[in-house]
């Protein structure tokens, strides 16, 4: 018993860990969102993450080729993947932080209602009614008709909630088929392509001190995940995905130090009304072992660039 609470420590640890890099690196967008649109920001973020990728491809030793076992659960997750990336973008560089994190924080609800149709799981009346609970909460968040006026930011980390929920069920719905370098390379590939037919339109001159900025997110987004795949490989699953959550006092610090924001109660409330829902669908999984792995397949962030953590254990061979 003293190893495992020791062993859930040090996952909780590592997990918290991982969620101030993922932080850090989201408050790096905000920072260019000031300059560049969501499309830039993607395509650099994207093109410097292929050095990085490629290192671990290179570490894959499984036979094959590159083409989908799946390709249209493939292409599903692909389109998901650049709407997430380029929605969570845009919401992070006009909305504060911590109303972001709110919205994205959705993320593993949402992974419970697509579960049903695409995984064809059973979610009882109790899983449910935390669902219902949970979206509530998102709209304490935006308070339609309240003092906040809706914009294109809120639309959008919606979206990206959405898209990031999809993407996280189709990857548990065809991993077991698929290379892990077909489920690395897909989605950087299709950021990549989708955001150079954008750049055209939208492209500024971008500075070596900005490149720079880019470069520390492709990084980011790596050293993020592979604190995850540390946080699961030691510590138990429940213990471990709550800490996700950590993000929003992140926000909080982040965003009044930096930025300065400061959430109102209407963020902080409906925040807590999400994190709660989201705590007690993991603590009922708990015992369903099949069923946890899709909640905590979206971690509260949106999926961006960075490798999904169980694709690039897979990838890397980690056990």
């Amino acid at each position: 018993m003293e190893d495992t609470g020791k062993n859930n420590v040090q996952g909780a640890g590592y997990a918290l860990a991982a969620m101030g890099v993922y932080a850090t690196h989201d408050v790096i967008i905000k920072t260019l969102g000031a300059h560049y649109t969501a499309f830039q920001i993607v395509f650099f973020a994207a093109l410097l993450s292929f050095p990085l990728v490629t290192l671990i491809l290179v570490r894959d030793r499984s036979g094959g080729n590159l083409r989908p076992v799946h390709p249209w659960w493939t292409g599903l997750r692909t389109g998901c993947a650049v709407i997430t990336g380029t929605s969570a973008f845009y919401a992070f560089s006009v909305l504060p932080l911590a109303q972001t994190y709110a919205l994205l924080f959705a993320t593993p609800l949402l992974v419970t209602v697509f579960s049903v149709p695409i995984l064809g799981e059973k979610v009882h009346a109790r899983r449910w009614a935390a669902v219902i609970v949970g979206l509530a909460g998102v709209l304490i968040v935006l308070r339609p008709g309240g003092d906040t006026q809706l914009g294109l930011g809120h639309l959008a980390g919606i979206v990206s909630a959405l898209t990031a929920s999809l993407a996280a069920v189709t990857v548990r719905k065809i991993a077991r088929d698929e290379r892990p370098v077909v489920l690395l390379l897909f989605p950087l590939l299709g950021n990549f392509i989708a955001m150079a037919c954008v750049m055209p339109f939208v492209y500024v001159p971008v500075p070596i001190g900005h490149l720079g900025l880019w470069a520390i997110v492709a990084c980011m987004g790596l050293v993020g995940a592979f604190l995850q795949i540390r946080a699961y490989s030691t510590g138990e699953a429940v213990i471990v995905a709550p800490m996700q959550y950590s993000q929003i006092i992140w926000a909080t610090a982040y965003g009044f130090l930096l930025f300065g924001e400061t959430p109102d109660r209407f963020t902080l409330l409906g925040a807590a009304v999400i994190i709660g829902s989201g705590i007690y669908i993991v603590l009922r999984e708990r015992s369903r072992p099949g069923s946890l792995q899709p909640v905590m397949g979206a971690d509260g962030r949106a999926q961006t660039l960075a490798p999904r953590p169980s694709v690039l254990r897979r990838a890397l061979n980690w056990h």
